[in-house]
């Protein structure tokens, strides 16, 4: 595993040597755009809105839109004004108690591995945080941007955990949801008894990609196939019900496990989270210029040009 940042752990006069590596992966299937007689891929080209002609990475410039179509250009200067000093530093301004943070701050975990002469410091933070139940809140710059972050220990390592700040989650009082239920003894029972029943020690390893891998079989049915047209199979569609009685259902719900414990399925429950995408950084538009598609990967997520892609690019 490659380090991507390499720097220190400070807090007051104490620095610990690390290096930041990633602690989860991508298992995300890439496409190809591509045209439907040939097939033949796809590319990108910039093209100016103004007059539809192509433009060259060396005409293109970073742009904020203030107004609706109107721009004020930033040149490389300009950010250099920003008085970030990158310090290659986990900067830790505060410990809290980990109860204390909602778990809606944390986004994007990577491990902290200690460097030469950086071994007993670090294992000394990392017991103190586990003994004291504490997390370090700490700053710090990766590449271009400044980012808040957690500190903790985690199965004999330090991780620090991306957090979002404070103006970037959206407040639930927004949502129309219901206030405190006024339900009966026995519509409390049934649900607890439900979870209860459903209930067990979680083992991350038996929740699989269940969508992924049934797209990796059609993909691999369809080269064996030679890429032809393949026959669909046929697909169970569950009968439409109209019971809105809900003890009834958790009636039945609890007849069906047998008021056992049994692996949980999760095909296709989605877990619904209250994060909304990042608004820390301003959108910066490439002058008066627009993509148009004549090609590239995509994926099941959308994919944004940032500033770092116009550098490397340029």
């Amino acid at each position: 595993m490659r380090a991507i940042w390499k720097g220190s752990i400070s807090f007051g006069l104490v620095n610990i040597p690390i290096a930041l590596y990633p602690a989860t992966r991508r298992e995300e299937l890439k496409f190809r755009l591509l045209r439907k007689s040939d097939p033949s891929p796809v590319n990108y080209k910039r093209v100016a809105e103004k007059d539809g002609k192509e433009v060259p990475w060396d005409q293109v410039v970073k742009g904020y839109e203030y107004e609706k179509g109107k721009y004020v250009v930033l040149k490389d200067e300009d950010f250099e004004r920003v008085d970030l000093e990158a310090t290659q530093t986990v900067d830790i301004q505060d410990f809290v108690d980990v109860d204390e943070i909602d778990p809606t701050f944390f986004y994007k975990p990577y491990y902290l591995e200690p460097q030469k002469g950086g071994d007993k410091a670090y294992a000394l933070l990392r017991d103190a945080l586990k003994d004291s139940k504490k997390v370090g809140i700490a700053k710090v710059v990766i590449r271009t941007r400044q980012y808040l972050a957690g500190v903790k220990p985690e199965d004999g390592a330090l991780v620090l955990e991306l957090m979002h700040f404070a103006d970037e989650l959206a407040d639930t009082e927004r949502l129309h949801v219901p206030k405190k239920a006024e339900v009966g003894k026995r519509e409390m029972n049934m649900p607890k008894s439900l979870i209860n029943s459903m209930s067990s020690k979680l083992e991350p390893e038996k929740y699989r990609d269940d969508y992924r891998e049934a797209l990796m079989e059609v993909i691999e049915e369809k080269v064996e196939a030679g890429g032809k047209e393949i026959e669909e199979k046929p697909k169970k569609t569950p009968e439409p019900t109209k019971v809105i009685d809900l003890v009834s259902v958790l009636q039945k719900s609890l007849e069906q496990t047998g008021a056992k414990k049994r692996p949980q399925q999760n095909r296709t429950g989605k877990k619904h989270s209250l994060r909304r995408k990042q608004r820390s950084c301003p959108m910066f538009s490439l002058g008066s210029v627009r993509v148009s598609r004549t090609g590239a990967d995509i994926s099941s997520e959308r994919t944004f040009l940032s500033d770092r892609d116009i550098i490397a690019k340029g």
